[in-house]
C-alpha cells in the first residue's frame, strides 16, 4: 500500500515536457563554451544553415551553425579542420539529441591555419587558376593605375610617391578594408567596380603593408583568389612583407615584395627613357651618316656604261626570248595535235554503240522471259496455301458444321458467355452461309 502511494506522488510528464525541460537544463548549465576539436560531416542546407559534428580521438558531438552566424565566421568550416568553437550546448527535441550551437569559429593555431591554407591552394591550382598561361602582360607604359588598398596608411602614400618620381600616371584609388571581416568581400567589389568601368585602368596594383597570417586571411580567401583570377586587367600583388606569400599572389599576373616595388613595376623610370631615346636618336645619326657616306663612295667610283649599248644587250636578249618561245609554242602545237588523232582513233561510232546496247538489252529480255513464269508460280502457290490456311481458321467452317455465333444485337458484340446474357435482350444469330436471325432473350 505504501509503495502504490509513493509511486503516485511521482510526477508525470508527456514526453515532449521531459524533452523540453530536458534542453533548458543543458543550455542553462552549458550556456558558453569554448569547443576545440576536428570539424567532419559538414553539411551545407539549401536554407543557409551548417549542420555537422565535431570530434577528437575518443567522442563526437553534432554541431549546427545558423545562416546569420555562418556569414560572420572569421574561417569558412571545412572538412579536417581543426578549430576552437564558441557557442552553447542544446538539444533537439524532436530527436533527443544534444548539439552544440556555433556562435563563433576559430583556427586552432597557426599550424591548422597553414594546413587549410595549403589544401585550398592545392585545390585551386587543380582547376587551373594558378596556371602561367593564364597570366597576362603588363602593358609598358600604362596611363591610368588602379590601386586597391586601404586609404590610410603608409601604403598608398609610397605608392603614389615611387609612380611620381619614375613616371607620372593617373593613379584611381578604390578604398577597401584591408584585414577584418569584410576585407574580403570589399575587395571583391572593388574589382568588379574596376571592371565595370567605361575607362578601365590599363593595370591594378592590390597591395596592404605587413601583418601576421590572420591580418592577411582576406587575401587567402576563395571568393578573392577566383576574383583576381578572372579579372581582365593586369594585376599585380603586394601583400606584406618580402617574405609574406598569400593565395592572391599565385593568380595575379604578377607578384611584388613590397607595395613599393608594385609601383616600380607598373611603371618605368622616365629619366632612363629619355636617356635611352637620346643614346637611340645618336645612334641611329651616326648609322645613316655612315650610309651617305659609303653611298657616296660607291657612286664616285661607279663607271656609268653607254646606254646604247645597254640597249643592244637588251634587245639581242629579247629576240632570243623570242625565237626560243616560237619553237616552244610549235612543239606544244604538235603534242595537242598528237593526243587528239589518238583520241579521235579510240572513239567509237553511235551506230555501234547502240546496237551493242541492244544486244544486251535482249540478253536481260530473254533472261526475265524465262525467269517471269516461275516468279509468278511460286507467288501463286503461295497464296493458295495462305488461302487455304485461312479458309481453315476461319469460323465460318464452324459454322457449317452446324454451330452458330451469337451477338447482340446492338453493339455487335460476341456473347460467349450465357451468363451475360440479360432479358429482353435482342440477339443476333449468325448460321452458315451468313444467314442471321433476331431473337429475343428471355
Amino acid at each position: 500500500m505504501q509503495s502504490e502511494l509513493s509511486l503516485n506522488n511521482v510526477p508525470e510528464y508527456s514526453v515532449s515536457e521531459l524533452a523540453f525541460s530536458l534542453k533548458r537544463t543543458i543550455e542553462e548549465t552549458y550556456g558558453h563554451v569554448r569547443l576545440r576539436g576536428e570539424l567532419g560531416r559538414l553539411t551545407f542546407h539549401s536554407s543557409g544553415h551548417m549542420y555537422g559534428n565535431i570530434k577528437d580521438d575518443k567522442s563526437t558531438i553534432d554541431v549546427v551553425c545558423w545562416r546569420g552566424t555562418l556569414s560572420r565566421l572569421q574561417a569558412r568550416p571545412e572538412e579536417g579542420l581543426e578549430v576552437i568553437c564558441t557557442g552553447k550546448m542544446s538539444s533537439y527535441p524532436a530527436r533527443s539529441n544534444y548539439q552544440f550551437i556555433i556562435e563563433s569559429m576559430e583556427l586552432a593555431g597557426e599550424g591548422a591555419l597553414l594546413k587549410m591554407l595549403e589544401q585550398r591552394r592545392k585545390k585551386l591550382a587543380a582547376e587551373g587558376l594558378f596556371d602561367e598561361t593564364r597570366k597576362k602582360a603588363l602593358p609598358f607604359l600604362p596611363e591610368k593605375i588602379g590601386v586597391i588598398t586601404s586609404p590610410t596608411g603608409a601604403v598608398i602614400r609610397d605608392i603614389l610617391h615611387r609612380i611620381r618620381d619614375r613616371f607620372p600616371a593617373h593613379v584611381q584609388l578604390y578604398p577597401v578594408r584591408v584585414q577584418g571581416d569584410t576585407a574580403a568581400s570589399e575587395i571583391v567589389q572593388a574589382l568588379q567596380a574596376f571592371e565595370r568601368m567605361h575607362d578601365k585602368p590599363d593595370v591594378l596594383i592590390l597591395a596592404r603593408g605587413g601583418g601576421s597570417l590572420e591580418d592577411l586571411m582576406p587575401f587567402n580567401e576563395e571568393e578573392v583568389v577566383r576574383a583576381v583570377a578572372a579579372c581582365s586587367i593586369p594585376i599585380i600583388t603586394a601583400v606584406g612583407h618580402e617574405t609574406d606569400t598569400t593565395l592572391v599572389d599565385y593568380a595575379s599576373d604578377l607578384r611584388a615584395p613590397t607595395p613599393t616595388g608594385a609601383a616600380e613595376k607598373s611603371v618605368p623610370v622616365r629619366v632612363n627613357l629619355y636617356a635611352q631615346v637620346l643614346e637611340d636618336s645618336q645612334r641611329l645619326i651616326s648609322s645613316m651618316q655612315r650610309r651617305m657616306e659609303y653611298a657616296g663612295q660607291r657612286l664616285s667610283s661607279a663607271r656609268l656604261k653607254d646606254p646604247k649599248s645597254l640597249l643592244e644587250i637588251k634587245v639581242q636578249g629579247l629576240d632570243h626570248m623570242t625565237m626560243r618561245l616560237g619553237s616552244v609554242f610549235d612543239k606544244y602545237l604538235s603534242r595537242k595535235g598528237e593526243r587528239l588523232t589518238r583520241l579521235g582513233a579510240e572513239l567509237r561510232h553511235p551506230k555501234n554503240l547502240l546496237q551493242e546496247k541492244k544486244r544486251i538489252l535482249k540478253v536481260y529480255e530473254d533472261q526475265l522471259l524465262r525467269t517471269q513464269p516461275r516468279l509468278f508460280r511460286d507467288k501463286q502457290q503461295k497464296l493458295e496455301g495462305l488461302e487455304r490456311m485461312l479458309e481453315s481458321l476461319s469460323f465460318k467452317s464452324v459454322l457449317a458444321r452446324g454451330y452458330a455465333v451469337v451477338r447482340d444485337f446492338e453493339s455487335g458484340n460476341l456473347i460467349s458467355d450465357p451468363e451475360k446474357v440479360v432479358s429482353s435482350q435482342l440477339l443476333e444469330i449468325e448460321f452458315k452461309d451468313e444467314k442471321r436471325r433476331q431473337v429475343v432473350s428471355k
